[in-house]
């Protein structure tokens, strides 16, 4: 059951509320969404923000919320639908009388810091805009980011790889949000580009053995794809 708090500022009690009751929405809006961008998604882009926030001058309530909410409606099962994603967590934070400045903040932080938004000129930033998306864009990498790049692959039918389809680089936002590559071209397309697009000292040094376990998951895949180990 959701606790609706008082508007104007908040006492750490209140703030420790709104938290959770923001963590038990995502919970259950998310319940039945794909394995790459479910709750568990969401959790770890959680901690990571708030391990990222401890070393940058970032307001730890906005920084919360936005990881909580980054996912809540993502365009990519909405029909490309941009809008949904960041209305919906403001329509949350509304129903919980949240201060109009957080929630500005928030819905800004949650249409600015997507990859793809990275392809148009830039319109918005914040210290907490850049823990949240360092958050975000560290879980799309290592281990846990080749794991969600086959799960979605794998529920949008996707080859795993075809030698005949080559990464497309330097491409706009419409042929990004249409690609319909094998998986294996995302690596090239999105996650090994994302180590030199961090934002913090915390998430650079994070990336960078996330980043090498990639480079070394590719070798052994093509290794493996020639017949050679």
């Amino acid at each position: 059951m959701l606790l609706y708090l008082p508007p104007g500022n908040y006492s750490s009690m209140n703030s420790e509320i709104l938290i959770q009751n923001t963590a038990s929405y995502v919970q259950q809006t998310l319940q039945n969404a794909e394995g790459g961008h479910d709750w568990w998604h969401i959790l770890r882009v959680w901690n990571n923000a708030k391990l990222i926030a401890r070393s940058e001058p970032a307001d730890m309530l906005v920084v919360e919320l936005a990881a909580l909410l980054h996912d809540i409606a993502d365009s990519k099962f909405h029909d490309g639908n941009e809008d949904i994603g960041p209305q919906t967590a403001v329509a949350f934070l509304q129903s919980q009388s949240v201060d109009a400045d957080i929630i500005m903040h928030v819905e800004n932080i949650i249409r600015h810091m997507s990859f793809k938004s990275s392809f148009d000129a830039p319109g918005f930033h914040s210290p907490e805009l850049a823990v949240v998306q360092d958050a975000d864009r560290l879980d799309a990498i290592g281990a846990i980011g080749i794991a969600r790049a086959f799960t979605y692959g794998g529920f949008k039918g996707r080859e795993l790889y075809n030698p005949e389809i080559e990464p497309k680089l330097n491409m706009s936002k419409a042929e990004y949000k249409a690609q319909t590559a094998p998986t294996i071209n995302h690596f090239y397309e999105k996650l090994l580009l994302l180590k030199d697009k961090m934002n913090t000292v915390t998430a650079k040094k994070l990336a960078e053995a996330r980043h090498q376990y990639m480079q070394n998951y590719l070798e052994q895949f093509y290794a493996e794809w020639n017949g050679l180990k």
